[in-house]
Parts: C-alpha cells; sequence; structure tokens
C-alpha cells in the first residue's frame, strides 16, 4: 500500500484490501485489550501513579509491563497444559487468582 503526499486521506482505506483491514483492525483489538488489561484491571481504572520522579516513574511503568508479562506467561502456560486457546482464559480471572494466591497467609511461610 502505497500513498503519495498529494493522495487525500480517504484513497488510502481504498487502497487496502478487506483482509489486509480486517487483519489491521484485529491487531488494533489485540493492542487495545493489552492497554486495558494494564490501564483498568492491573494498576486500576483511576489510579494515579505514586512515584514522583521521572525514574520511579520508569520504574513503576516497567513494574505493570513486567508484571503484565508474567500474567501473560502464565496464562498461556495454563492454556498450553489444558489444551485450549489463551484467548479463552480471562485475564481478570487470572489477575485476582495471582492476587488470592499472593496475599493469602497460607503464602507466606512463618
Amino acid at each position: 500500500m502505497t500513498t503519495s503526499a498529494s493522495s487525500p486521506p480517504s484513497s488510502i482505506a481504498t487502497e487496502a484490501s478487506a483482509h489486509q483491514l480486517a487483519a489491521c483492525y484485529q491487531e488494533r483489538w489485540e493492542a487495545e485489550t493489552g492497554f486495558a488489561q494494564l490501564k483498568i484491571h492491573l494498576r486500576g481504572s483511576g489510579r494515579v501513579m505514586r512515584s514522583r520522579t521521572p525514574d520511579l516513574v520508569r520504574q513503576e511503568i516497567w513494574a505493570y509491563l513486567l508484571s503484565h508479562w508474567a500474567l501473560a506467561t502464565l496464562i498461556c502456560a495454563a492454556a498450553t497444559a489444558a489444551g485450549v486457546d489463551p484467548d479463552r482464559i480471562k485475564f481478570l480471572a487470572t489477575l485476582r487468582i495471582v492476587r488470592r494466591s499472593v496475599t493469602d497467609r497460607a503464602a507466606c511461610p512463618r
């Protein structure tokens, strides 16, 4: 798909096939789902970052990204073991299970 500087924006969509547009839409939907998992479920809706310096904000962002990656890895491993598509395992349900297991008194040895 090529465009020139003089092409109107509406011509860009007409140069792509329906299959290409559907693939782009699917990719965008996957990205939006990931953003929602991070912003709404993992961090919490309406919550702001606690860090007050740029370095600590970056550290907090990396912590959220690493936590999201760990949960996604857990979901993929569980899906593989169960022989199902990873998209069938809900992110929020997995997050709740992990939070319960981490905060459960039995999880902390005395």
